[in-house]
């Protein structure tokens, strides 16, 4: 999705799929979030443990709807854009799910800029370095996208811009 106009404010925003990361996908692991609350519920409800209600079941059953929770924030757009990589005429900013901390990279302070196939490696004015990884977006279209916005704030704000397959150190 991209967000454009005539403003200074402009922006493109480009939704990150964060479970291409994830050692386990989302289907398993939404799988293994259902089975633990079908699990909990069966212990929680069986007829043997309703005379006598055992604190445990309701920590566990618990437990399984935050865990089914965390896993629906992290990899659906359910309740908004949670990951994400946008591109203004002031900023970069990459956020990765719900609970991560937002990197924001003020373009005035870019001194330049690799853009490699799957990630962005920016170097500050003061010499430090920033790595932002494409490996999550979604579409080429969306990586194409935010390669030329880069490229033309290379252009607007002259720091330089290289391209290449790998990295350098």
């Amino acid at each position: 999705m991209a967000a454009s106009g005539n403003n200074a404010r402009s922006s493109l925003i480009v939704q990150l799929s964060p479970s291409r990361s994830a050692k386990l996908s989302f289907t398993v692991r939404l799988l293994l979030a259902l089975i633990w609350l079908a699990w909990a519920g069966v212990l929680l409800f069986s007829q043997g443990t309703v005379s006598q209600p055992n604190y445990f079941h309701y920590v566990f059953f618990g437990l399984a709807v935050v865990f089914l929770g965390y896993v629906v924030l992290q990899n659906t757009s359910v309740f908004g854009v949670q990951s994400y990589i946008e591109v203004t005429r002031q900023y970069i900013v990459q956020k990765f799910g719900v609970f991560r901390t937002k990197h924001i990279i003020p373009i005035p302070d870019i001194k330049e800029v690799h853009i490699s196939p799957l990630a962005l490696r920016v170097t500050l004015l003061d010499e430090s370095k920033v790595y932002l990884d494409l490996k999550q977006v979604r579409k080429k279209r969306d990586l194409e996208k935010i390669r030329n916005e880069i490229r033309d704030l290379a252009a607007e704000y002259n720091f330089l811009v290289t391209e290449g397959a790998g990295h350098s150190a």
